[in-house]
């Protein structure tokens, strides 16, 4: 065993694309835990999704012996973490497995939302803080003005700030000594009964439930029989392993250390993040302090395109809860679609990724419906419901008032640019909370509607500030709004996959943009379908997707006109009755359409 002593565990925090992942690569190198031969860009990013998006989902952990250059070698625990704000639960879990954190800033961009936002998290978690500017080596690089933005934003003097080229390599040797000089080491009683926090788990077709866990008091040992203090389930370890940077079979995890722990679990409702493992013969009194439980804040319909496919992807929900708790499901039914799931995600993002992960790991084919928020509903009778689908909206005769979740955006941008950022945030219906000007570079902060924010905001963001803006949010409550729900009828039947809830003044424009893009997806049919956007019993947008048209008097070749006549009075008649029995199938792309009302 490790003495305690000699044990460093931190974090990687930072705005997403500001160099986390490749300063993870060059420590590894570093520390000699891959052979050249196992050298890659991104090594800790192990889906991939990952790698081909470029930006970390999963945090992952990983173990490095070094030796320091007072002679000691130490044992470092790193955690690499997402920077996207849709995973910044993967980000405050991490946290609370280290005792520091190096908080990495791009030279030439500078704090973004996001190095505010998780340098805050790593604060309240009192974890020490070490800022590292990266990317020294760009034409653009300006670490002087960086560095006076750290201290003036976050409060961190500039003379501890360290300044690394994570692609070159420049400046890893003095971060590996800063980091076992400054961050401290694990206060770990080995002598105490067992106790380790369950920070990640994910699922093992052979194994069963694999969870990562950070012991913080005594020590786990092969064969041991052990407890989850909440769940109350008992089990026997089979497996331990450390990471360094591969899994390593091992006989003990000890205070102080992180580790994988396979026990034989086959339910997957045995095992929750936050939980605490402690020894059934010796056990702990008190749980450790696990994590605030996380609320989804976008709701959207999961579909298997085949029928068939309901079992396999409630069983792939399963296993993928396990290694992603912030989301959450549970089972549906649409006229339109047959047997699904409401999905809660953190953000679009963050469901998109969920998606693509069901659809690659599980061989899934799924249609997504429109993202929808969490909505207040408040009944003429006082009762206060929740909604998350347009569908469980009550009559609006019972209805007294709809509430909106509403969020605190924090935008930072280039002065050059804050113009565009500021008409898009009153576009959205935002109101102006404030506004810092911090060199060339403005935070300002907005609360804004979450349903104005869902779809494309980020995407717009990005565009009027050519790629420079950054967000970070929060939910602050609810607020009274006028919403109305927003019905798309095909060829005279309701489509309710396809229905949302909007701002009044904006229904009008949205049911003409969305029956105009579902009319470019709807196939043909032999007679008229008309698409129809309507509040209530009112249609408020109509558009036709013109019909097929044989030509029935091809074989007339003169001759009496009421021939022609009678064929195509005939033919028309036909038309009429199969609109009265016909039904239109929706394609996937269709229901896709919803998304993308407004790109143009």
């Amino acid at each position: 065993m490790t003495d305690p002593e000699r044990i460093r565990n931190f974090c990687i925090i930072a705005h997403i694309d500001h160099g986390k992942s490749t300063l993870a690569d060059r420590l590894l190198e570093a520390t000699n835990s891959l052979t050249s031969r196992e050298t890659r860009a991104q090594f800790l990013d192990k889906m991939d999704l990952e790698r081909e998006r470029g930006i970390t989902i999963k945090a992952q952990t990983v173990r490095m012996n070094y030796p320091a250059s007072d002679g000691i070698t130490y044992t470092i625990n790193l955690i690499d973490t997402p920077g996207h704000v849709d995973f910044s639960y993967e980000v405050s879990r991490a946290l609370h497995a280290c005792e520091g954190a190096l908080l990495v800033v791009d030279a030439s961009q500078g704090i973004e939302a996001q190095t505010l936002a998780n340098a805050y998290l790593a604060i309240e978690a009192d974890l020490e803080i070490i800022p590292v500017i990266n990317k020294i080596d760009l034409p653009a690089a300006d670490p002087e003005r960086v560095a006076q933005e750290i201290e003036e934003i976050i409060g961190i003097p500039a003379d501890g700030i360290l300044e690394v080229s994570a692609k070159e390599g420049k400046g890893v040797p003095a971060l590996l000594e800063a980091i076992v000089e400054r961050i401290p080491p694990p206060k770990a009683d080995r002598t105490a009964p067992a106790r380790a926090l369950i920070f990640d788990s994910w699922f093992d077709p052979y194994v069963g439930a694999a969870i990562l866990v950070r012991v913080v008091d005594g020590v786990l040992e092969k064969g041991m029989r052990i407890q989850m203090m909440a769940e109350r389930s008992e089990h026997d370890i089979t497996e331990l392993d450390v990471i360094d940077p591969h899994p390593r079979k091992v006989q003990s995890l000890a205070a102080g250390e992180v580790g994988i722990v396979i026990a034989g679990i086959k339910s997957l409702d045995e095992v929750r993040i936050g939980d605490t493992v402690t020894e059934l013969s010796r056990p702990a009194e008190t749980p450790l302090l696990g994590f605030r439980e996380v609320k989804p804040m976008v709701f959207s319909g999961l579909y298997p395109v085949d029928a068939e496919d309901y079992g396999p992807l409630k069983a792939a929900l399963e296993k993928l809860r396990l290694n992603d708790c912030s989301f959450t499901y549970e089972p549906e039914t649409s006229a339109a679609l047959g047997f699904g799931f409401r999905c809660g995600f953190l953000g679009f993002l963050h469901g998109e990724i969920i998606q693509e992960r069901l659809e690659r790991e599980y061989n899934l084919d799924l249609i997504t419906t429109s993202p929808t928020v969490r909505y207040r509903v408040v009944l003429n009778d006082g009762a206060v419901i929740e909604i998350e689908s347009p569908a469980a909206l009550p009559d609006v005769s019972l209805i007294d008032q709809v509430e909106e979740p509403v969020i605190l955006a924090t935008i930072h941008v280039p002065s050059d640019y804050l113009g565009g950022v500021l008409g898009l945030c009153q576009e959205r219906r935002g109101i102006q909370k404030d506004l810092s000007v911090h060199g060339t570079r403005v935070q300002v902060r907005y609360e804004l509607p979450l349903n104005e924010v869902v779809l494309d905001f980020h995407d717009r963001l990005k565009s009027v500030s050519r790629g420079y803006g950054s967000l970070d949010y929060e939910l602050v409550g609810y607020r009274p709004a006028d919403l109305v729900k927003l019905d798309i009828f095909v060829n005279g039947e309701p489509v309710d996959a396809l229905s949302l809830i909007v701002s009044r003044e904006k229904a009008q424009a949205r049911g003409s943009d969305l029956t105009r893009k579902l009319k470019e997806f709807i196939p043909r049919q032999m007679y008229e379908v008309a698409i129809q956007a309507a509040i209530g019993a009112r249609v408020i947008a109509r558009t036709n997707v013109r019909a097929l048209r044989k030509n029935v008097t091809a074989k007339c070749y003169g001759g009496d006109i009421t021939r022609k006549r009678k064929l195509l009075e005939k033919q028309k008649e036909g038309k009429r009755r199969m609109k009265r029995v016909g039904s239109v199938e929706i394609p996937q792309q269709a229901f896709l359409a919803v998304l993308k009302v407004g790109d143009e």
